[in-house]
């Protein structure tokens, strides 16, 4: 056979293998002719991937007329307070609902009076629950195959950092508060990772522990003595990790300067509580959400919250953006900060702090576009809520149309415009997601929609992953 011959036959059986591997709804020869034709017809390819085989995309990506300053006044804000940093856990819901707390009780006291919430104090009993939800859900769904969704729920993540204000809500209210220079953040509050690991690891093997005693027909007595047993193997976890709860701690409060005001005192958490935010905070609140897949003014529950053994699902009513807008410039205007999520990865420019929807422009560096609009990017996992920040501030034309927002994020004092983010009103209509406004601020016929049956959501949804 001589060298052509050869080639040939070469050619022939590899197109028979490429022929072969592919099947109906695979990607075949022909068409990746097709993508290879497409690929050489572009000539400016060579120049961009040589630019972007060495750069960042987002570096590359940057809209330079969008690159300017931009105006830091805004014409409504909260006072400040000090910004903290949440490092390398899932815990913003936390610092986002405290500093919420916080900010309410220095203008109960005219600002002469400030206090720090422990987010470890908080954390600890957050991580037990969770660990309660975990072990209660499985023998509650003890009568499903292992592979049942709702089963694989519970096993795929006993136990993580995120959560909403109605965690802080419930948490506070069981447990109490303690300041922060009684409980400061040990390693592994602030660097989670390895503590959940090794909790969620214990948790599974206890969920099949209590599964097979379900199967063996096992008394509901001896199931919840057994829970009871493997919650203690937990609480001993994490008080070696995030510290064993106080019962009882002096305090002496301090103004925005830490100057002691006042003597010194015993409290118990629950007593500080008391002395701090004083009221119920269940009741007093309510979520508002911005789901636009969903009927507005329709009130909606998420199934198997984390507290749904030991507190509440949370609950939210849904809003379009421009009631949402104005609840929120209601509560600034009265001095009043407000908890509230985004998906912050979205547009975000990380160095200045800037949230605009004209950051980047994607759309041109890869000579496509990305045309989806909220409700297409919720429904395909795209978008949703990821992190809680603090909304402290809004800036309102003369018309009283809003222009731009701000908020207090927990990333550290360095980070951002002196640990805030700036975002452009356009961006908060793409990217913002929930809301939580007290009550006071909030118009009769929107509290009567919030009390309606809620219909129940699955956690699953894209949207309802917790905030970290």
């Amino acid at each position: 056979m001589n060298k052509r011959n050869i080639l040939f036959s070469a050619a022939v059986l590899l197109c028979a293998v490429a022929t072969a591997q592919t099947k109906d709804g695979g990607i075949s020869e022909q068409m990746l002719q097709q993508m290879r034709q497409q690929q050489s017809a572009q000539p400016a390819n060579r120049a961009l991937f040589n630019a972007l085989a060495s750069n960042a995309i987002d570096d590359l990506a940057k809209n330079f007329q969008n690159q300017g300053p931009f105006d830091t006044h805004f014409s409504v804000e909260t006072p400040k307070q000090s910004i903290h940093d949440q490092k390398q856990s899932g815990r913003c819901w936390m610092f986002s609902g405290l500093n919420v707390l916080r900010a309410n009780f220095a203008k109960q006291h005219q600002d002469t009076l400030a206090v720090e919430f422990s987010h470890d104090h908080l954390f600890f009993y957050d991580q037990l629950e969770k660990a309660n939800l975990m072990l209660q859900g499985v023998i509650d769904c003890a009568d499903k195959p292992i592979d049942d969704l709702r089963v694989q729920f519970f096993f795929k993540s006993p136990v993580n950092d995120g959560g909403t204000f109605c965690g802080v809500a419930d948490l506070a209210e069981k447990y109490g508060l303690v300041p922060k220079s009684v409980v400061p953040e040990t390693y592994s509050a602030e660097n989670t990772s390895r503590m959940a690991r090794l909790v969620a690891s214990k948790l599974r093997e206890f969920g099949l522990e209590l599964r097979q005693m379900v199967a063996d027909k096992r008394k509901k007595a001896d199931l919840q003595k057994r829970k009871a047993e493997m919650l203690g193997t937990v609480y001993n976890m994490l008080c070696l990790t995030l510290g064993e709860p106080v019962q009882n701690f002096t305090y002496a409060f301090t103004d925005k300067d830490g100057k002691v005001k006042g003597e010194p005192r015993q409290y118990t958490p629950r007593e500080f509580y008391q002395a701090t935010v004083g009221n119920q905070l269940n009741g007093s609140f309510i979520m508002v959400m911005n789901d636009p897949r969903r009927p507005y003014h329709k009130t909606y529950e998420v199934e198997l919250d984390r507290h749904t053994y030991d507190g509440h699902n949370w609950k939210y009513l849904n809003l379009p953006m421009e009631e949402i807008e104005q609840l929120a410039i209601a509560s600034l205007k009265d001095g009043r900060k407000m908890y509230s999520s985004y998906d912050v990865g979205k547009q975000f420019d990380r160095k200045r702090g800037f949230l605009d929807t004209e950051n980047f422009d994607y759309a041109t560096l890869f000579s496509t576009n990305f045309p989806m609009n909220k409700a297409q990017r919720i429904m395909t996992f795209d978008s949703g809520s990821t992190h809680a920040m603090t909304l402290t501030a809004v800036d309102l034309a003369a018309d009283g149309t809003p222009l731009k927002w701000k908020v207090e994020n927990s990333w550290g004092p360095t980070n951002g415009v002196n640990g805030c983010l700036v975002m452009t009103d356009r961006w908060f209509r793409e990217y913002m997601f929930r809301l939580v406004v007290d009550k006071q601020y909030v118009p009769e016929t929107l509290l009567r929609e919030y009390e309606q049956k809620p219909l129940m959501v699955m956690p699953e949804d894209p949207l309802f992953q917790m905030d970290e």
